[in-house]
């Protein structure tokens, strides 16, 4: 076949792929999600095992575990949603003692008051607190999600006990195949590992200074800065505004522009300059393909694919790159440079 007509039709199979994965992101998000979870706790299963309990106990123990820990951080984000949604309308006159001084400000510069109310009327807090209550009741409906979640844990971690098994049957018949399975497990896992780490770092320093600097629910945004820590990028910028916001509701520009150098500091430094090395090193994504992937999956997926953008993308690399050794010129393109760090020169 001609070269155009096979770059059209798998640009054409591609397409109808992605919508089809779009369609269904409801069932391939919780999925996804899943497996990568299993996959972080599979090398606990195989200590457990090594150390004499049976399989069925170890997978239970796991599986206990990984459910307290998704339940106890749903009731956490429940329960400082509620908290959030009770203190805004405390400052209320705050925010319009706000908006009144920046109309004057502008006024000075030859700006109208009528289109500063404009521009501003979309932070009125009487407008922000029905969407508040809206995600306070949606959270009510992510127990449907929740347990459809948790059935999907307790399968896949029975089903991982045989993983070994059946990649050693694929070996037999296609090695480059249980090859790439392995390569994306083993990357995933290091990435989990690193982000977790210097997410957990991230959140106690925020929850800290915050809470030093007055401002209200300081575990929330906290808990927020471990969530985006998971998105390359931009996490550091989603996860400054709330803060900075009631900062400036609480104590004026002064403390909102401490929370923002705070989080510049803390955040940006770790996020988006040295974290970044490591993700890098552990997973071979070159911070184009990162950034790329990240608007990608949070379109197809939704928001949580903004969190599984590094894990979905390694899942589709070794599926459609590394499983097929003509492929070499795409992994090539695709992931950042190594080094050798004997002789210090990019390869």
């Amino acid at each position: 076949m001609p070269r155009a007509l096979v770059i059209l039709l798998g640009a054409a199979a591609a397409v109808i792929t992605i919508g089809g994965i779009k369609t269904v992101a409801w069932l391939v998000t919780p999925v996804l999600l899943a497996l990568i979870i299993v996959i972080v706790i599979s090398p606990a299963h195989r200590w457990l095992r090594r150390v004499g309990l049976p399989g069925w106990l170890a997978t239970l123990i796991l599986v206990v575990l990984v459910y307290g820990t998704l339940v106890v951080f749903a009731v956490v984000m429940f329960v400082s949603v509620a908290q959030l949604a009770a203190t805004l309308p405390r400052y209320a006159e705050r925010m319009d003692g706000i908006v009144a001084d920046v109309t004057t400000v502008l006024t000075r510069f030859g700006v109208a008051p009528t289109e500063v109310r404009d521009a501003v009327s979309g932070l009125d807090l009487g407008k922000v607190l029905p969407y508040v209550g809206s995600i306070v009741r949606d959270l009510t409906g992510l127990t449907t999600s929740l347990v459809f979640l948790l059935a999907l844990l307790l399968f896949l971690s029975i089903e991982a006990t045989g993983v070994d098994v059946r990649l050693a049957e694929i070996a037999k018949g296609r090695p480059q195949a249980a090859s790439a399975l392995r390569a994306f497990a083993t990357r995933t896992r290091r990435y989990l590992v690193v982000t977790t780490g210097f997410g957990l770092v991230i959140a106690v320093l925020d929850s800290i200074t915050l809470a030093l600097l007055g401002i209200p629910l300081a575990v929330l945004w906290g808990l927020l800065s471990f969530v985006t820590n998971y998105v390359p990028n931009i996490g550091f910028l989603i996860g400054v505004i709330p803060p900075a916001v009631l900062g400036l509701l609480v104590g004026g520009w002064r403390l909102a522009l401490a929370v923002i150098l705070i989080y510049w500091v803390v955040n940006f430094v770790a996020q988006s300059l040295v974290q970044p090395k490591y993700v890098g090193d552990s997973v071979g994504l070159s911070s184009l393909m990162s950034f790329v992937a990240l608007v990608f999956w949070a379109w197809v997926l939704g928001p949580l694919g903004a969190l599984l953008a590094i894990p979905a993308t390694l899942l589709v690399m070794a599926v459609l790159v590394d499983i097929d050794p003509r492929a070499d010129w795409a992994a090539a393109l695709l992931r950042a440079p190594t080094r050798d760090r004997t002789k210090g020169k990019t390869l």
